[in-house]
Formats: C-alpha cells, sequence, structure tokens
C-alpha cells in the first residue's frame, strides 16, 4: 500500500538532514514551509543546481536503479561501483526507506508501491524554484544542465528535440553540454541550440579543417544567428566557457561535451562538420588562463565525461573546484574529494531521468572557494506539487497530432509511419501494449529484462539465430504487474538511428564484437572507456572475465540449446542502431511493439545473463541472475 503523505512525512522527519527530502501534495501554490524537505537552507554564497541525462523524460516516470555496476583495479569498491546493499552501507542509509528506493535496486516492487514514481519536470520546476527561493534568489544560484536532454522519449524524437529545448527553458536551466544532442541533423542541432536560452558549451568540440575551408558551413551557422561559429580562428563551434556572477562571485564554467561522441555515433549522418575528443592539454590551459587573466572566484566544469573519467581528470588537473558530471548516470548522493597538485576537486554525478537534483552550496572568501555542502535530493514525484506552467506546456505539447513532417529515421522509407497520422503524440504514446510478469528495466553492466524484450523481438522479426542489442544506459523501468505501454517502449528506443537489420556472420565475428566492446568496458584506464555497457546478446549464453587482456575474456559460447557456436559457421544475427550503416528493416520500436501486443502477459522465461568469472567479492554486483565463478 503506498504511503500518506503524512507516513512520509514521519518516517523521512530524521533522514532530512543528511539530504532525504519530501514535498508536499497539498493545494498551495508553493510547498509548506513546515513540511518541505526541498526547501535546504543555503550555507554558502552560491548554489549551484545540477540536473543530467533527463533523455526526454519530461513526465514522471520508474528507474530501477543497477544490481551490476562492477569496477576493477582502482575503481574496485570505489563510488560509483558499489551497488545495493553495499551502498547503503557506504552512503548510511537504512534499507527499506525513500533513500534506498532512490539510490538502490533493492526492493524495487516493493518500494515503487509505497513510494511512487519519480522525476517529472513539473516537479523538478517546483524543486528548483524552492531551492532559488531558499537560496534567497535565482540571483544566488546556477542551474547546469549535464546533456543527454534532447533525446530518449517519443515526443522528444517526433519534434527533433524542440520539446526539451522549450522545457529547460521553462527550468531556468543557465549553462548546458551535449551527447544525444548532437545526433540531430547538424541544422536541427543548431536551431535547438538558437532557441536555448541559455549558455550551449563544448571546450572540447572543433569544426573539421574542410567544413572552413568552404562556405557553406559558415552560410549555415549564419542562419542561427552565429551558432556553430563561435570562433573561426580556433575552429571552436562554440563557447568553452562562460563566466555567471551567482550571489555577487564571478564564476567561471566550463562545459564538457561527450569526448567519445564521433565513436560512438553517426558522425557522417548527423555532424560531419564536427570532432570531439578528451583534449585534457587543452581543458588545463583553459583552467590556467581563466585562472590568470579572468581571476575568477571559483572555476567548475559540467561535464558529460562519465563519472570515472571526472575522476581521472580531476586528479590531473590543478585549479577545478568542482565537476559537475553526467553520461554514466550514477544516482549517487555522496561525491567523490579527488586530490592533485592544487588541492582537491570535488567530482558529482546527479543519475538520470529527472530522479535528482544535485545541489551545491559553496562557500566562497576572498575569491577562494573554502567549502561546500551537497546534497543531491531524489524528485519523489507523488510528495511534489507540479508547476502549473510546466504542466500546461507539456500537456499542451502531447496533443500535438503526427503528421506527414514527422521525421523518425535516416531510412526514407522508415522517417515516417503512416499508421500513426492524425494521432496526437499522448493517443499514440498511452496506448497498452501488455502487462508484464517481470520488472523491466534496463541498467546494468552485462543484459537488463528491457534488453532482452529487445532482443527476442528482433529474433522474432527475423526468424534470426541471434540478436544483438547496444547496452546503452538510458530507458525506464515498468514494475512487475504493471501495463507497458508506447511510452515505456519508447523511453528505450528512441533515438534517430533506430532502423534494425539482419546480417550473415561467422561465430568468429560474433566473438569479435564481443571481445572489442569487453575492452570498451572493462580496460582500466577511464580514458579509453567507452562509458556504455556489455552489448547485449539474444539466443546466446557466453563467459566473460572482466580482468583479463584484450582477447581473451569471452569463452563459452553457446546457444540456448547449450550447443556451442562454431567459430567457421555463419549465422543470421539481426540488431539494430547501426552507426556506419543505415538498416533497412523497420524501426525498433515498431519491431518490439509489435512483439509486445502479441504478449498480452509478458512472461520472459530465458534471459541470456552471461557467466561472469571473478567478481565474486565484488561489492559492484548483487543478486545476479546468471552464474558467478
Amino acid at each position: 500500500m503506498a504511503l500518506t503523505r503524512r507516513d512520509f512525512i514521519k518516517v523521512l522527519g530524521a533522514g532530512s538532514a543528511v539530504g532525504l527530502i519530501s514535498g508536499c501534495g497539498n493545494d498551495t501554490d508553493k510547498l509548506s514551509s513546515q513540511d518541505n524537505r526541498y526547501e535546504v537552507a543555503k550555507t554558502g554564497n552560491a548554489r549551484i543546481l545540477h540536473i543530467t541525462d533527463t533523455h526526454g523524460n519530461l513526465l514522471p516516470n520508474y528507474f530501477r536503479e543497477p544490481n551490476v555496476n562492477l569496477g576493477f583495479g582502482p575503481t574496485f569498491g570505489q563510488l560509483p561501483h558499489v551497488v545495493g546493499n553495499n551502498l547503503l552501507k557506504q552512503i548510511g542509509v537504512k534499507a527499506g526507506s525513500a533513500d534506498a528506493y532512490a539510490f538502490t535496486y533493492n526492493n524495487f516492487e516493493d518500494l515503487a508501491a509505497k513510494y511512487g514514481k519519480t522525476g517529472g519536470f513539473g516537479q523538478i520546476k517546483t524543486v528548483l524554484d524552492s531551492l532559488r527561493e531558499s537560496a534567497g534568489g535565482v540571483q544566488n544560484t546556477l542551474t547546469l544542465d549535464g546533456g543527454d536532454t534532447w533525446q530518449g522519449s517519443g515526443t522528444s524524437l517526433w519534434t527533433r528535440g524542440a520539446d526539451m529545448v522549450e522545457a529547460c527553458n521553462i527550468l531556468g536551466v543557465d549553462v548546458m553540454v551535449g551527447h544525444w544532442e548532437f545526433t540531430y541533423k547538424e541544422e536541427e542541432t543548431l536551431k535547438n541550440i538558437n532557441f536555448f536560452k541559455g549558455n550551449f558549451l563544448g571546450q572540447n568540440i572543433r569544426i573539421v579543417e574542410d567544413a572552413l575551408m568552404g562556405d557553406s558551413y559558415v552560410t549555415m551557422t549564419e542562419r542561427y544567428d552565429g551558432n556553430g561559429l563561435f570562433n573561426e580562428e580556433d575552429a571552436l563551434p562554440f563557447r568553452s566557457y562562460v563566466i555567471k556572477n551567482v550571489g555577487g562571485n564571478r564564476i567561471a564554467v566550463i562545459g564538457q561535451a561527450f569526448p567519445r561522441t564521433s565513436n560512438a555515433n553517426p558522425k557522417k549522418y548527423f555532424f560531419p562538420d564536427w570532432s570531439f575528443g578528451l583534449r585534457e592539454d587543452e581543458m588545463n590551459e583553459l583552467v590556467t588562463d581563466i585562472r590568470k587573466n579572468k581571476k575568477p572566484d571559483a572555476i567548475i566544469v559540467i561535464s558529460h565525461n562519465g563519472m570515472d573519467v571526472d575522476i581521472k581528470m580531476a586528479s590531473r588537473i590543478s585549479g577545478i573546484d568542482a565537476i559537475f558530471g553526467g553520461h554514466t548516470h550514477d544516482g549517487i548522493p555522496k561525491p567523490v574529494e579527488v586530490n592533485n597538485a592544487g588541492g582537491v576537486t570535488v567530482v558529482t554525478n546527479a543519475g538520470c531521468s529527472g530522479k535528482y537534483v544535485g545541489v551545491m552550496d559553496l562557500n566562497i572568501k576572498d575569491h577562494k572557494v573554502m567549502g561546500y555542502e551537497y546534497k543531491m535530493l531524489p524528485i519523489l514525484t507523488n510528495f511534489i506539487k507540479p508547476d502549473v506552467s510546466m504542466m500546461s506546456f507539456i500537456n499542451q505539447m502531447r496533443t500535438t497530432k503526427y503528421d506527414k513532417n514527422v521525421v523518425e529515421a535516416r531510412s526514407d522509407k522508415m522517417s515516417n509511419n503512416l499508421d500513426r497520422i492524425g494521432k496526437t503524440y499522448d493517443a499514440i504514446l498511452t496506448e497498452k501494449l501488455c502487462t508484464t510478469e517481470q520488472t523491466l528495466y534496463r541498467r546494468g553492466n552485462f543484459m537488463g529484462t528491457w534488453d532482452q524484450v529487445l532482443v527476442n523481438s528482433l529474433r522474432e522479426e527475423y526468424n534470426a539465430d541471434f540478436s544483438m542489442s547496444a547496452g546503452v544506459r538510458w530507458g525506464t523501468s515498468v514494475p512487475a504487474g504493471h501495463d507497458v505501454t508506447m511510452e515505456d517502449l519508447m523511453t528505450n528506443t528512441s533515438m534517430t538511428y533506430g532502423e534494425t537489420y539482419v546480417n550473415e556472420m561467422k561465430g568468429s565475428q560474433l566473438k569479435e564484437i564481443l571481445e572489442g566492446i569487453a575492452d570498451n568496458l572493462f580496460v582500466q584506464d577511464p580514458y579509453l572507456q567507452s562509458g556504455g555497457d556489455m552489448v547485449r546478446m539474444g539466443g546466446m549464453d557466453y563467459t566473460i572475465d572482466p580482468v583479463a587482456s584484450f582477447g581473451k575474456r569471452i569463452s563459452n559460447m553457446k546457444d540456448d540449446e547449450g550447443i556451442a557456436i562454431d567459430q567457421n559457421k555463419s549465422y543470421r544475427v539481426s540488431g539494430w542502431a547501426q552507426v556506419d550503416s543505415v538498416g533497412n528493416g523497420r524501426l525498433m520500436w515498431d519491431v518490439a511493439a509489435d512483439y509486445l501486443r502479441k504478449q498480452k502477459h509478458l512472461n520472459l522465461t530465458k534471459i541470456n545473463h552471461p557467466t561472469i568469472k571473478g567478481v565474486n567479492n565484488n561489492p559492484g554486483i548483487e543478486n545476479y541472475g546468471g552464474k558467478l565463478i
């Protein structure tokens, strides 16, 4: 049974001091000052508010945290590579509490029934306004968005990210960076940036030389008020940093986009004129230059590197006071303090799907950060009254009718779905596809139940021996016993390159693919990691040794019948979301929707969890569904 508001406040009363908070749910326009755990008293003189990786989720949703997030070598047992009960101990949270629900996978179904959905831009807006008010006004705050905001839902796909831009304007986002923002066409991205009222930053993005040699790129940027050509001499499409006045303090904000965007996403289809990279040397030079010539009171970075990369960068560059990170969706309430030659840099990450708001109060004195306090506040939807202006926008946007101008894919054949024309976005997305016997989730290094749905549907669509689905980290959850809607499916599949395909592959090629992705994930140098998870394999089980060397991690590949994969035999393999080519099959969400409609009551009898070697004592894995050896 769900908690009443009175029960909720009673349960949380003592927790507010350590960042556990409740909202209201009453009929007043503002959160009640007596019960409002979101009214966090300002302890410094500059408040930084942080959201990241909302992935197009304007509405409240469920999100199950991972039970597998392995760390090895220097990251073994270190945040964010701690899950479940080990994480509860490390952050000092009681099992069964609202914080336990927010930060771990533990007892997800029971706690989801008790505490309800999380996130929702209407609720986030209410919380941000409360945090601004308790800081003495918006002039004392700075709101950062870590990117992966414009992609991840049906409406963001159909509006090409424009719905999220307007939602962020209503939220009052001051500064943002990008990753999936670049998976629209360049002109669409520039149009969105032009519409965004804040600053879009990217110190590690460059214009490729060929683009600057001709006239077409420059002409394109002129159509969007110069966005995309911030500094032609240095080949900078966007500002590297901006200085903001926060409570009378000059704070320099540097933006860091996802360094591997060009490798992880279809560059030639979407952003042929831009290149990406970590560019640590340039970051170091920029921080030094800002300190010397701009003399700010603080320097912070809004980053989409991923937390392990941010931690390494913080250890190697002096002069950054705090890094507000994204990309790896790490929902942890405790920042990591990283020592470097110049002192300490604080590294945070604020989860995903609108589930949290990070709040850091900086104590600045004599042009120096003397201390900080940090809270990551779970957005517990049922206890927060949504902002009227935000909900008005969302509701109106969802009445938009799907028409022939909607573009869903790269493929001309798949770019527009005639079956959806004339229906409102809301009508399309609220379709019930089936109910589910198991909780559908995605997060985890190896496999999730949502991923099993996708690979099962791909195998059925193409009568394939095996299927592959990328180990992306975005996608909301559906608790066991709930209806599965088209909206739920779209939050796990919506992207601008969702075409499916089928190919012939030898067993040796499948092993090469698994080995390559395993190396991207488990190589111990964070700068060489891709930030995603293992490819999901449908119809195949295998054994993986994460700490083995390249080429020796994968073994014992077998099909669902237990028959060994012949390295010289060709197999029929289906998949989706190709980077370097365009599949000629139906879009992933349409393939999976048909599969789910047939199920009526989804019951996954087989999950292709790989067998994992050498992780029995690793605090980054718990209650694993497969074998551990």
